[in-house]
């Protein structure tokens, strides 16, 4: 792609709402007018990840960008952690909202629900973005998963442990995950304050980590729903460090319309990492949308 524009400004006009949807009170940030589009954070994020893409998106989309399940300013729920119900949460949001369809865009663990409402709802999606995640035991992913799932996996899978062991070091814990998810190059400080004290205290990181516990039953789902029909919503894989192009395989047997995207030199964390390189690729993937 011909030169890299410019930065906008990080200083849209950001409205946030609190939104009942799937019995939990949703904390959404919403910025722009036009087709909407949708943007579900991971962990160990909150709406805040998206920043910059806010600004890049809002000129010509409705953006509208929630603090998942549990995370951030949301309902610190009871359960409801598996991707179908995620999938839920954010279909009955932009009903909510009063949107009928939107473009969905997931990272890390909002990739997953992301998939899931394409899959039960492609009327509801009209382009699908999934970035740097895995979907459960899809095949295509093996060479990720070669030497095993990522070792915090397992250790948030148990349930009471990483919440007793960790309560009292959470800035240390989640510092470690944006410094490696931006490979050592770190974001800005405001941000990282702010997922700071949104996975501070013992609930907080109670409903962080019920996202790997509930995560064999979101594979279930995923697995059910490849196995029964395609994903015919035009979709963006768009892989990084380390997830790179597994994403995208995974998807290629079962969808219709896929596109990969690979950005070079970049961390997990891609929209706080690179956004730079994230912007070009997403909006001309998204531009469709202007016209619908």
């Amino acid at each position: 792609m011909p030169g890299t524009p410019p930065m906008p400004p990080s200083t849209a006009e950001i409205s946030l709402r609190r939104v009942a949807a799937n019995g939990i009170d949703i904390n959404v940030a919403i910025a722009g007018n036009g087709p909407a589009v949708l943007l579900l954070h991971g962990f160990p994020h909150t709406w805040r990840l998206w920043t910059e893409v806010i600004a890049g998106l809002a000129p010509h989309h409705r953006v509208i960008a929630p603090d998942l399940r549990g995370l951030g300013a949301t309902t610190k729920a009871a359960d409801g952690y598996d991707a179908g119900t995620l999938a839920t949460d954010a279909e009955e949001l932009l009903t909510a909202l009063g949107e009928p369809s939107a473009a969905v865009v997931g990272i890390d663990a909002g990739a997953p629900p992301a998939f899931l409402f394409a899959m039960r709802h492609p009327a509801r999606v009209r382009r699908l973005v999934l970035m740097e995640s895995a979907l459960g035991r899809l095949p295509g992913a093996e060479d990720f998963f070669a030497g095993g799932p990522p070792w915090w996996f397992g250790f948030h899978a148990v349930p009471g442990l990483a919440e007793t062991v960790l309560t009292g070091h959470e800035t240390e814990y989640i510092d470690w995950f944006l410094t490696a998810g931006t490979r050592g190059r770190g974001v800005p400080r405001e941000i990282r304050d702010a997922f700071v004290d949104a996975y501070t205290g013992r609930d907080a990181l109670r409903c962080a980590f019920s996202y790997y516990r509930a995560a064999p039953a979101g594979a279930r789902q995923i697995q059910d729903a490849a196995d029964s029909h395609r994903l015919t919503v035009p979709t963006m894989a768009v892989g990084a460090h380390p997830v790179g192009t597994a994403l995208e395989r995974q998807l290629r047997p079962i969808a219709d319309d896929l596109t990969g995207y690979l950005i070079e030199d970049c961390g997990h964390i891609i929209p706080l990492d690179r956004p730079r390189a994230l912007l070009p690729p997403l909006t001309s993937f998204l531009a469709p949308d202007r016209h619908t």
